[in-house]
């Protein structure tokens, strides 16, 4: 698949149409899930209904033959599918859990459905997570599939700032954005240590990225997008696979740290590290505060400001998290030794 987002047509090979037109971390949370019909359907082209800015992510997954531009306000589900020729030989919603998002697949009348809330499907467990939910339907639908099956590959290209520390203070709401003036503080005591710190930022993430950058001090070209768009996803994901480690909230580039083998420190509020987690390995480190009573979702998710579990993730917390981080060996190759991380003070 290449980086474009137009679905051409038909190729004469039976179709998997997969609906999942959220988010780069929904997309890489369905990676186990895409390769179980991968393996489980070699012969069939594999296409992917997801918002057009994610056909380069989609491609670098190595998973998905073409992907057919689907996107909806905030999370909600496409009005419809703009699918051409024949209808698919298998639909497979990997969106909801409801009627919602299986109704635009069951109006092209592919000759199966795989879905839940129907009456073949496995029961929605609220409580369960998102790699374990999508890999548990296919199973029931006969197609073996491993949640912890989630690397995608490294890119060939090379990283715009090898061995660098990552932080990433965005998020696509509020309630999932740690305060700046924290970032910045994890920042500049990072940056007094020796290490090399970047700060990157979405398309609308401009101002709040420069805003952590020089608070903490960093160099002129310490930030890394913000202007013109997203990040081109190569550069994003070389950044990502050649970095000393990545400072996020529970956001996508979180979960591309995950996928690639980066070790991580991932900051959680309104919803559970085990709902959307990267698996427990010595490299990812997460942090999270709840309440003694705390549900798996205590908080809004989309909210409009700071969740308060959030909020109770300190800026020495989160220096001790990377000081944890082991230095060389994980899933994504061999590491340099990097300089000792001080305390916030």
């Amino acid at each position: 698949m290449t980086p474009s987002a137009e679905y051409p047509g038909g190729t004469g090979r039976p179709r998997i149409l997969v609906l999942r037109a959220l988010g780069l971390g929904d997309l890489l949370t369905a990676v186990p899930a895409l390769r179980a019909l991968r393996r489980g359907r070699p012969a069939h082209e594999l296409v992917l209904a997801a918002p057009a800015r994610l056909a380069a992510a989609a491609a670098a997954t190595g998973l998905v033959d073409r992907l057919l531009p689907a996107a909806a306000p905030g999370r909600a589900v496409p009005a419809a599918l703009a699918w051409a020729g024949p209808a698919p030989d298998l639909a497979v919603d990997l969106h909801g859990s409801g009627p919602e998002s299986r109704r635009p697949l069951a109006r092209l009348c592919p000759r199966r459905l795989y879905a839940y809330a129907q009456p073949d499907a496995p029961e929605w467990r609220d409580d369960e997570h998102e790699r374990d939910r999508w890999c548990r339907l296919l199973e029931r639908y006969g197609l073996p599939a491993d949640p912890a099956d989630l690397a995608v590959p490294a890119p060939a290209v090379a990283s715009p700032a090898p061995g660098a520390v990552v932080l990433h203070p965005g998020a696509d709401a509020a309630a999932r954005c740690w305060p700046a003036e924290r970032f910045a503080a994890v920042a500049r005591a990072l940056s007094r240590a020796g290490h090399r710190v970047v700060v990157t930022a979405g398309a609308a993430e401009g101002r709040l990225a420069s805003s952590v950058a020089g608070r903490a001090e960093l160099a002129q070209d310490a930030v890394i997008g913000g202007t013109g768009g997203d990040v081109p996803f190569d550069v994003l994901m070389a950044l990502v696979a050649g970095a000393r480690c990545v400072v996020a909230g529970d956001t996508g580039i979180a979960h591309l740290a995950t996928a690639l083998g980066t070790p991580s420190v991932t900051l959680f509020g309104p919803v559970a590290p085990r709902l959307w987690g990267p698996p427990p390995r010595p490299y990812h480190r997460v942090l999270w505060h709840p309440d003694a009573d705390d549900a798996p979702r205590p908080g809004d998710a989309h909210g409009d400001r700071p969740d308060e579990r959030l909020l109770r993730i300190t800026v020495e917390e989160v220096l001790d998290a990377v000081r944890a981080l082991p230095p060389t060996g994980t899933a994504a190759g061999a590491r340099p030794a990097q300089a000792a991380v001080p305390s916030a003070g």
